[in-house]
């Protein structure tokens, strides 16, 4: 069988790519590794109508929704190689299956590469973020670090009062021009220079004189790589984004590979389950029209 429409991807932006698709009456495999970007995250905020929720739970019943329509079906591999063969391609899953598609979605995704500190990665998600739109608000107005891996940690310094006293971490990431530290003075951040050690209890930074600065809540920005080999296998285009490299689309969300589009994290340089579910739409709706109109 050959499917109009293989997903490759099923977290917020492939289901919801799936959906309209499925919705259109056409066949839709959904191939995923079941590795969702936020796995580490007890809450999920910012999604209309999910404010709070766990993200597994909204992630579960989305699937659960998409698999009543009669013309979807999953398959819970990795998808480990493409090759386009005619006017299509196969996709071959790691447990050696082939599946046939006229339309490609990559909604694969990237992996968040933290910056090497002890105490980090088990925090992530829980008391480390890198969103403050879906996690500042639960941090009540208190005290909240911002770890520089990049010139970036400008951009999060500067936001981040909003939500709580903020300090930003230097961490020989980078140097502040005159300009940005009067910026950072007129936000009411904090400057601390000395390297960072270790994190600790919530968010707790240890210096390496030793000093401990106790946080509600610390921001990083991590580099980000795909999460499926697909991307490049395929040949498609990259743009390069402020923490990684993202596939590039059109504004019908199709990469330079015809047939092949792209939708969510991987397409977007940006982490977000509202932007990715509205992302997952647009690009669905724009397959279907891929397969009547050309």
């Amino acid at each position: 069988m050959v499917y109009p429409v293989i997903i490759v991807g099923g977290s917020y932006a492939g289901i919801s790519a799936g959906l309209q698709l499925a919705r259109a009456r056409r066949r839709v495999l959904v191939i995923d590794a079941g590795q969702r970007r936020n796995r580490f995250a007890h809450s999920a905020h910012g999604f209309l109508g999910q404010d709070g929720r766990n993200p597994g739970v909204i992630a579960d019943e989305a699937r659960a929704q998409l698999l009543a329509y009669p013309t979807v079906e999953w398959v819970s591999q990795p998808a480990i190689t493409a090759t386009r063969q005619g006017d299509g391609f196969v996709v071959t899953t790691a447990n050696g299956q082939r599946f046939g598609g006229q339309r490609l979605i990559l909604a694969s995704g990237v992996v968040d590469e933290l910056p090497e500190i002890p105490g980090l990665e088990e925090r992530w998600g829980q008391s480390v973020f890198h969103c403050p739109y879906c996690h500042g608000y639960e941090l009540d107005g208190g005290p909240i670090g911002v770890l520089a891996a990049a010139p970036t940690a400008l951009h999060h310094a500067l936001m981040l009062p909003d939500w709580g006293p903020t300090t930003l971490f230097i961490n020989d990431a980078f140097e502040p021009d005159a300009e940005q530290l009067a910026n950072l003075e007129r936000r009411g951040v904090t400057l601390e220079r000395e390297p960072v050690m270790a994190i600790g209890g919530q968010a707790d930074v240890t210096l390496a004189s030793g000093r401990v600065i106790k946080l509600a809540g610390l921001f990083t920005q991590p580099r980000t790589r795909m999460a499926s080999p697909l991307p490049a296998i395929l040949g498609c285009e990259f743009e390069a984004g402020p923490m990684g490299d993202f596939i590039k689309v059109d504004a019908m969300r199709e990469t330079s590979v015809r047939g092949v589009f792209a939708c969510g994290d991987a397409a977007l340089a940006a982490g977000n389950v509202a932007i990715a579910v509205g992302d997952g739409a647009r690009t669905g709706g724009a397959a279907h029209h891929s397969l009547i109109f050309r």
